[in-house]
């Protein structure tokens, strides 16, 4: 396949995980990248891992924390490559602590992330986009994007709330010739479960039971790569995980009952 040779890609969360492995199945397709991620020594690998030349690969990281200068990052891409076709916003971090439990400071820098960063990046690619008359937009959201569980409170209601902007956002672009896909991954085998935070702030630095024999990253972005190809608004990939968002909207009561009795890691 070679549907995005030579579409520029702009990848958030490229360091590791989904993320990662979606760059290096788009550069097998010889798109040019823009990866992004706080770690640059991280960013730096998987280009390398890419093997793009680096005409068609370029490293940009920045702190999802703080998208302020959000409409620079994307002016220092149409720097290097004149365009943006596809922005897949996929940063981001969860939660491993009870509502009761976390500050509202914690609650706010989940949102901030996994939320408004998305956003912010989006309304920076937006007025390129229109220009081209073409663009892509996707946003990375969760099966707790369909519905709560425990010890993710606010992490599910970030990514309930990319379902509310993306949607609308969907309808406002989509006669621009802009598409606009969400993505729910149920259980993914990648670092979210070490690198959620607890109720204190502190990295949770365990991996979920649920989470050991998950589907892998690599599986993830073909199937994230095929929604893209099919032009599909909304997408849930995983395990029987995903059968729960069915069934909490034909069966709710079986949901109800069904929920309750799942572990929380």
């Amino acid at each position: 396949m070679r549907e995005f040779k030579d579409k520029v890609i702009w990848i958030t969360g490229a360091s590791s995980g989904i993320g990662e492995a979606l760059a290096i199945e788009f550069a097998k397709q010889e798109a040019r990248l823009i990866l992004s991620a706080r770690r640059e020594d991280e960013l730096k690998r998987v280009a390398i891992l890419t093997k793009l030349p680096e005409l068609d690969i370029m490293i940009l990281p920045f702190d999802l924390s703080d998208t302020r200068n959000a409409s620079g990052l994307a002016a220092q891409i149409l720097n290097k490559f004149g365009r943006i076709d596809i922005l897949i916003n996929n940063g981001g971090y969860s939660q491993r602590s009870e509502a009761g439990e976390t500050s509202i400071d914690i609650d706010r820098q989940l949102m901030e992330v996994n939320y408004f960063s998305y956003v912010a990046l989006t309304k920076a690619v937006l007025p390129y986009m229109k220009r081209q008359k073409s663009g892509h937009i996707i946003a990375i959201s969760s099966i707790a994007g369909k519905f709560g569980f425990y010890l993710r409170s606010s992490y599910s209601a970030a990514k309930h709330a990319l379902h509310g902007f993306f949607d609308s956002l969907r309808l406002e672009t989509e006669k621009q010739g802009i598409k606009t896909l969400i993505v729910c991954p149920g259980k993914i085998k990648t670092n979210v479960s070490l690198n959620a935070v607890t109720a204190s702030g502190a990295v949770h630095s365990k991996m979920d039971e649920s989470h050991e024999d998950a589907m892998s990253a690599e599986e993830c972005a073909v199937q994230i790569i095929s929604g893209i190809l099919n032009n599909k608004e909304e997408i849930y990939i995983g395990g029987k995980e995903i059968l729960m968002v069915k069934i909490k909207r034909f069966f709710p009561k079986l949901f109800g009952r069904l929920i309750r009795k799942q572990s929380p890691y």
